[in-house]
């Protein structure tokens, strides 16, 4: 009977729709909404029966009135699914869509949500709202589409949820590459965006407004009042490439990044808040080009440092090309409040090519507190076009800048808003009305804010003997979390383990040995992370072939996963040649691999291989990697190749640690190609600290761009050739902080 009456109502109204105004469409299948759609009048509204919609590619199109606009609205918000391969486009005038979710699919296109049918036929003045994207991700995390793309003018996005971007590409654009959608005033507004995990390439911005092409054209566009939630996609959370934009009232929490003003002249950043939360890389602003203006903004927390600290200010070209960094000219940085933040970079970048500094602008009315009583500015150039005017900065030990600073002992509180003042100062810093968006406040209410990622040992703790497949058994049906124990004895694996949850498997007795017969022991696969504790490996039976690896990747894992080594023994990796501890897949990502208190010997291949992103666009396969009081001997492969090609400077790592470590006879494999017992190529974080090398190749370190941060210290070393550091794209010495280390012969 209910489809009955649906069907009754369609018919109706597609006999008699030209003859009635205002018709409401119950729709429950693709073909109904298709026909539907064909003719859709002034005020009339489209609604998605409950329920899935799977590969729905909807197209969404009506000249609507801004009394009467047409509507496409699920029957209940949030119980409406668009699965598969889906995405939406919408054209015309006045158009409304709300209430949908598009989770478990991707889109075949280049974006998910487009406000255009093609190049010619966009949408105007039209709405998206109360939607939700949710881990709506291509599989082939190289792939590049965006969430969001906004064409036409004068269009809103508002309280809507975008969660989960893995792949490449942006979450939201905004797009200006017609005069029909330049000065287009949208309104981008009230939207939670959250979990955008670190991409380890450019293009993983979560906001950008325009392209290098056309940003010196004005969009107009505001983007007011959105929550953005652990966005760390890459350097630039939001990347603004056009002109006479606004960004105000908006909420970052702990997002690794910036704001940067990368293009575009005569914006406006207001009243944001930034919160670091003391996490690596958080950032605030960076400004560029001219006329912008960067006002009562309050940053705290934050650690970023370089182009991500928590105000940067760039040196540009000389007669820039559009794509590069023009200088910043008439900037005016006013009653701004840095609060236990790290870094003020004034002049950043300065080199060779980068030689503009920043002209005519202004620094005033800013306070600048840091509990520790550091001095968080840094000039890297001329900085005498910024006059400096009534900031106060608490006591330091050096301060560069002596005019327009006034070095205080201040005394700070949380007023109402959980916001930092200095008591006794006013009109200087932040305003005392100014307050953070509410979490609750942005997205819809129907639907759950950055759910909990699982983690390591936060499941039960599950037993296991020594029996036939029981590592397996208990893999497949443990629950993310979950800690399986092992009793003590012997292990024989037969089969791939394949890890698509964070697991962790640990001995109960420090008495347990897994051999296992294929080309790899563990696999990890999308949503998988591996914690290994107290075991002991042997690769003696696995295949007599060449390639085998003890934790490897599938071919296609689109999300980060983490390695985690402790307390354990690896060994007898020796049954064929190249036989490595970790070698993951190309195109994978590690947010983490940690190796702490265990023993590797006698393996033929290497310990970690991160060098697949043989292309130099920048790319690289894992974000921090540490060796921590861990013993390496006889390995013939070179032990961690890392590599990181390319100039582009839209990253942070890859990081890496080694310190307190032994190492043994290292590389001297005749397949050994770099001769070398450590690479790292382009790593732009490096500390490797009280460790004992014997009988090894030397470590290779190669700075390709930036201002790498490198540092070798108190290491006994067999000689000095064993340390070659090279500046591949510089003439100038580098960088690296060499210090304390003792050679023998």
């Amino acid at each position: 009977m209910h489809h009955n009456i649906h069907q009754f109502i369609l018919l109706s109204s597609i006999l008699f729709g030209n003859f009635l105004s205002s018709e409401t469409y119950f729709v429950n299948n693709k073909a109904q909404y298709y026909q539907v759609t064909k003719n859709l009048n002034a005020g009339d509204t489209v609604v998605l029966e409950d329920g899935v919609w799977n590969d729905f590619e909807i197209l969404f199109e009506g000249e609507g009135t801004e009394k009467k606009p047409i509507q496409l609205k699920a029957q209940t918000n949030g119980k409406v699914f668009i699965t598969g391969k889906s995405n939406l486009k919408i054209a015309g005038s006045y158009l409304i869509v709300s209430g949908l979710i598009f989770t478990d699919g991707y889109t075949p296109t280049n974006s998910v949500i487009e406000f255009r049918k093609n190049r010619y036929e966009l949408a105007n003045n039209s709405r998206i709202t109360e939607v939700v994207i949710d881990n709506f991700n291509n599989p082939d995390r190289t792939q590049n589409d965006n969430w969001v793309t906004i064409y036409g003018k004068n269009n809103r996005f508002d309280h809507n949820h975008l969660s989960g971007k893995k792949n490449k590409g942006v979450t939201l654009v905004v797009k200006l590459n017609s005069v029909e959608s330049q000065n287009n005033k949208h309104l981008i507004d009230h939207n939670y965006i959250s979990n955008r995990q670190i991409l380890g390439s450019n293009g993983g911005e979560t906001l950008r407004i325009g392209t290098s092409h056309y940003s010196l054209q004005n969009s107009d566009t505001s983007v007011i009042n959105n929550y953005f939630d652990k966005c760390d996609g890459e350097l630039e959370i939001i990347s603004n490439k056009s002109g006479n934009n606004k960004f105000i009232g908006n909420f970052f929490n702990e997002s690794r990044g910036t704001l940067t003003l990368r293009h575009g002249n005569g914006t406006l950043v207001k009243d944001n808040i930034f919160i670091g939360s003391n996490i690596d890389h958080t950032g605030g602003i960076r400004v560029i080009n001219k006329n912008q203006t960067i006002t009562n903004n309050y940053m705290e927390g934050l650690k970023g440092y370089r182009f991500g600290g928590a105000l940067v200010v760039m040196n540009g070209v000389p007669n820039s090309k559009i794509n590069r960094y023009h200088q910043v000219e008439n900037a005016v940085i006013s009653n701004n409040s840095i609060i236990n933040s790290d870094h003020i970079h004034l002049a950043a970048g300065s080199d060779q090519e980068r030689s503009a500094v920043p002209i005519e602008s202004s620094f005033n009315n800013n306070l600048i507190f840091h509990k520790d009583n550091i001095n968080p500015i840094k000039i890297f150039d001329d900085v005498s076009g910024i006059s400096f005017s009534n900031n106060i900065i608490s006591n330091s030990d050096y301060l560069e800048i002596k005019n327009g600073f006034n070095l205080k002992n201040l005394e700070v509180y949380k007023d109402y808003n959980d916001l930092t003042y200095a008591k006794g100062i006013t009109s200087i810093g932040i305003s005392k009305n100014l307050t953070k968006i509410a979490k609750d406040k942005t997205g819809v209410s129907w639907y759950p804010k950055h759910k909990q990622t699982n983690t390591f040992d936060t499941g039960s703790a599950i037993k296991i003997e020594p029996k036939d497949d029981a590592i397996f058994n208990a893999i497949n049906s443990a629950s993310p979390g979950d800690i399986l124990m092992l009793a003590a004895g012997t292990y024989r694996v037969q089969r791939i383990l394949e890890i698509n949850q964070p697991i962790t498997i640990m001995s109960e007795s420090n008495d347990v040995e897994i051999f296992f017969e294929r080309s790899s022991l563990f696999e990890i696969h999308n949503k998988g992370s591996l914690k290994i504790k107290g075991i002991k490996i042997y690769g003696s039976e696995s295949p007599d072939s060449s390639g085998n690896s003890v934790i490897r990747t599938s071919k296609s894992i689109l999300d980060n996963y983490k390695i985690v080594v402790e307390d354990s023994f690896i060994s007898k990796l020796d049954v064929n040649h190249s036989f490595s501890f970790i070698n993951p897949s190309k195109s994978s990502f590690a947010d983490l691999i940690s190796i702490k208190n265990s023993s590797f010997s006698n393996i033929t291949g290497s310990i970690i291989i991160m060098n697949k992103e043989f292309e130099d666009y920048g790319v690289y396969n894992a974000e921090y990697i540490s060796i921590e009081d861990s013993k390496f001997t006889n390995i013939e492969g070179i032990l961690i190749d890392i590599y990181r090609g390319g100039t582009d400077e839209s990253t942070f790592g890859p990081h890496f640690i080694m310190k307190g470590s032994k190492l043994v006879n290292i590389g001297f494999g005749s397949r050994n190609k770099q001769k070398a017992m450590m690479r790292l190529h382009g790593v732009q974080v490096t500390d490797i600290n009280n460790n004992e090398l014997i009988n090894t190749q030397p470590i290779k370190i190669f700075h390709t761009v930036g201002e790498p941060i490198t540092s070798i210290t108190s290491n006994i070393l067999d000689s000095k050739n064993k340390l070659q550091i090279v500046e591949l794209n510089s003439a100038e010495e580098n960088t690296a902080y060499v210090k304390n280390n003792r050679f023998v012969n």
